[in-house]
Order: structure tokens, then sequence, then C-alpha cells
């Protein structure tokens, strides 16, 4: 029997899932960070061989296709070469296909339908395709200037607000207060040594600032709230970029949204609901999950008839 193989790579953890061609059998595995540019290449793709190895496939069936979305493809055009090289290396008897894991994002949450895809967790970014299977994307450069409307940029934002709130320049409201109580900060300045010693080489706790954020907003900050209103904005701005590039027939065009920034709920939702509305698309919560997306790009490519059958077994998972 032939099956394929969907890879969503992450920065902490890789998820995997295969199917048979019939999609009569479904298996899923988890494995560590496919962070290349921290692991390394031929590191990284090891361990999601040991991990495609590690599922309960018979080794008289064979794998006929396999779709891995990985951070950083397409922006380094040395990294890529190398990746490609390994990768044709080590699979040179199966068709792969290596992406950026924001396209099995999209293929996902929209089902490989034509649509926008916006991502806001620690990272932020958005990618699209059109009917005519055009792509684009935009965002996510870096958290270092970019990844605007994330929790990571929350997290600095706060951190700015907090500051210029201390020493005066803003008046102070319950975003400052609260973080004096959940940082226990007596002197504020000791939030220097805290942010330097504890925080700055670790962007997921930069980004878990932001629900200091959300307790502030709920509390009635209106520093807090502002912050939320401009990462919407942001958020809408990179929706309304890839629109202009890929030109949807479709109106209004689908915009599917996922990551934790969207779990702060009526602080987030009916504003980048209105937002999103308002510049021709209309929001869909996602279909399936990223991993589940790259089962279907593989589907896609090596398999199209099996589809609509993969597609509903895995609604009914």
């Amino acid at each position: 029997m032939k099956y394929y193989v969907g890879v969503d790579g992450g920065g902490t953890k890789t998820a995997i899932c295969a199917a048979s061609e019939d999609s009569s059998m479904f298996i899923s595995e988890l494995t560590g960070s496919s962070s290349w540019r921290e692991y390394g290449i031929e590191k990284t793709i090891d361990n999601i061989i040991d991990a495609i190895k590690s599922l309960p496939i018979s080794e008289h069936d064979q794998i006929a296709g396999i779709v891995m979305g990985l951070p950083y493809v397409g922006e380094s055009d040395e990294g890529d070469k190398e990746l490609l090289k390994y990768a044709d290396k080590i699979f040179s008897d199966v068709p792969y296909y290596i992406t950026n894991d924001v396209e099995v994002g999209w293929a996902g949450s929209l089902a490989l339908s034509p649509g926008v895809n916006v991502v806001a967790g620690t990272g932020s970014i958005a990618f699209g395709k059109n009917k005519e299977g055009e792509t684009a994307r935009c965002g996510g450069w870096s958290e270092f200037f970019s990844d605007e409307g994330s929790c990571y940029w929350i997290g600095r934002k706060i951190l700015q607000e907090f500051s210029k709130q201390s020493d005066g320049r803003k008046p102070k409201d319950e975003l400052y207060y609260t973080i004096c109580k959940e940082m226990n900060i007596k002197n504020d300045f000791e939030i220097i040594d805290m942010i330097h010693n504890d925080y700055i080489t670790n962007r997921d706790k930069i980004a878990a600032l932001q629900y200091f954020s959300k307790d502030a907003a709920l509390a009635g900050s209106q520093s807090a709230k502002k912050i939320y209103k401009e990462a919407v904005d942001e958020l809408c701005a990179m929706v309304a970029a890839i629109r202009d590039k890929l030109h949807f027939k479709q109106q209004p065009f689908p915009v599917s949204y996922s990551g934790g920034l969207f779990k702060t709920g009526e602080l987030i939702i009916p504003d980048f609901f209105a937002g999103i509305e308002a510049i021709g698309g209309i929001p869909v919560t996602p279909e399936f999950e990223p991993v589940q997306g790259a089962l279907l790009l593989a589907f896609e490519r090596n398999n199209p008839s099996g589809l609509s059958v993969l597609k509903k077994r895995l609604k009914e998972i």
C-alpha cells in the first residue's frame, strides 16, 4: 500500500502525519525542532526521517510522496541550496516538496482553496494563493524588525509603554500596575535586569508578556487596548498587501486566522473581523491543522484523485 506524508516543522516541535492512498489508514507522530538555523540542515532532516521511520508503516508498504513545511525556506538562497542538496540525497527515491511552513498552514486552514491565511502567534505572517495558483506572503521577516501584530511584537510594545508610564512621559494606567504586580517589581528599574537576564534571548518569554497586556486591557487600560488595535491594523495590512498582489476574483475572498493572539477573544476578534471585511475579505475559521495541510499538499501533488476522500476522513478524526 502507498502512503503519503505531511510534515509541519516548527521551532519547538515538528508534527508528522501519514495516510494511505485510500485514506483508510491515518497515523501521526511528534518530534523535535525543525529549526535548521539552530540545529543544522543534516540534523533537522535526519530527525524528520527518523520520526517517519518510527511510524507503524510496514516495510512492504511504500512512501510515495512527502511534503515538508519548514521554517526559513525561501528566506536564504544559500540555506535553500544546502537544504535541497541534502534532501535530494536523502529522498532520492521518493517524490518530495519542501516549502515554508506558512504554506502548509494556508493549505490546512483553507483546505487548499484560494484565500489568505494570517498567523499571529509568537511571530506573525500571512500567506495567500489565488485560483490561478499564484502565491504571495507578507510579514514574518524577523522578530528583530518585523512580526508586526504578533505576541512578540505586543510584548515589546508593552515594555515600551511601561517605561513611558514609569518615567512620566505618559500617565500611568492599569498596564503599568499589572506589570508591576505580575513581575513583582518594587523598583521600576528592576525590569531592566529582568529583561536582559531572562527575556532578551527567549522570544517565547517576550511573547508571553502579551498575557499581561490582555489582563490590563480587560481591567480597562486604554494603552493596552490601543496596542491591540494597532496589532489588528498591522495584521489587516498584511492581508491587504496579499490581496493587491494576487488580485482575488472571488469577492469577498476567504481569510483564515490562527495563532495564540486570537485567543484573546473580544480584544482582537471583533476588530479583526471588521478590518478584514473592510478590505474585501470574509473571516473563516481554519478547517484543518497545518500538518494536515502538508498532507493535503502531498495528496494534491501525488494522488489528486484521493483528495476528496482524504478531506472527508480528516473531518472525522
